[in-house]
């Protein structure tokens, strides 16, 4: 039923052949340089402690936010990724979910508390977030790969556009359910307006940022092991490689690897929720 042709491929493809790469291949070489250094910073430094030393820190960690239980699957946890070889690839899972949660909570909370006070910019995001929370995540890898190749960096770039949205909306909706009895109080005080987010309304909505900030985690993982399609490294190649050999066992391996990394990073990042 093609009552009419809509030729948005062809479009497309020449704003990005015609226009985009050759006006701005400059400009993301440039960002792909610096979050290239970046992650491998990160990476390297993970790599190069001694992963004894990161167990005992993940476990004192775990325990004093998450309790004892969290702590002793820590431990179990860290045990089994030496135990199956899966070590440097779950540190490398770490740098590229740890530099993306990073990136996009420092875009993401300043745009939530935006979006909470200013209408305007609340009109503007809402319909952004929606599209960027709907596109099938696989469809951020092609645009990634175009300008940026293969490897970490755009594992990165697909990873923080497809788990920014929660910081954003969560930090939103954490300052807009403070009391409103308490704003008022605040300004019959003589409170200015930065005061009143730093010093009310920001350490009231920090429960609900840290939720965001959670979601924002969880996201990035699971984005994570499917940017292993475009070169990404870590364990999603692991299970990548499985099951492009058809072998269950090595697939097994690097997802319950993965599961590990999850419900540690999980439990911990609710843990500091509950505790802000």
């Amino acid at each position: 039923m093609n009552y009419f042709y809509f030729p948005l491929e062809e479009w497309t493809n020449q704003f990005v052949d015609g226009w985009l790469l050759p006006v701005m291949s400059g400009f993301f070489n440039s960002i792909s340089t610096v979050l290239r250094a970046f992650i491998d910073t990160v990476t390297n430094l993970l790599i190069t402690i001694p992963p004894e030393i990161i167990m005992i820190l993940l476990i004192i960690i775990a325990w004093k936010i998450a309790g004892k239980g969290i702590a002793l699957f820590t431990l179990i946890g860290c045990l089994y990724l030496g135990s199956v070889n899966l070590w440097p690839a779950a540190m490398q899972t770490v740098s590229i979910v740890l530099v993306s949660t990073t990136l996009s909570v420092l875009v993401g909370v300043p745009l939530g508390i935006l979006s909470a006070t200013n209408k305007m910019m609340e009109t503007i995001t809402r319909p952004i977030l929606d599209f960027m929370q709907t596109l099938p995540s696989f469809v951020y890898l092609i645009p990634a790969i175009l300008l940026f190749g293969l490897g970490g960096v755009p594992a990165v770039i697909a990873t923080f556009v497809f788990a920014t949205p929660p910081a954003v909306r969560m930090t939103n909706l954490g300052i807009r359910q403070v009391p409103s009895d308490v704003v008022e109080a605040s300004k019959a005080f003589g409170t200015t307006s930065r005061q009143l987010l730093f010093k009310v309304q920001l350490p009231l909505a920090l429960p609900t940022i840290m939720a965001g900030v959670n979601q924002t985690m969880m996201l990035a993982l699971s984005m994570a092991v499917i940017a292993s399609m475009i070169g990404a490294p870590g364990l999603g190649s692991t299970v990548l490689s499985g099951i492009s050999t058809v072998n269950v066992g090595l697939g097994l391996t690097g997802g319950l690897g993965i599961v590990v990394l999850a419900i540690i990073l999980d439990r911990i990042t609710q843990g500091l929720a509950k505790k802000a």
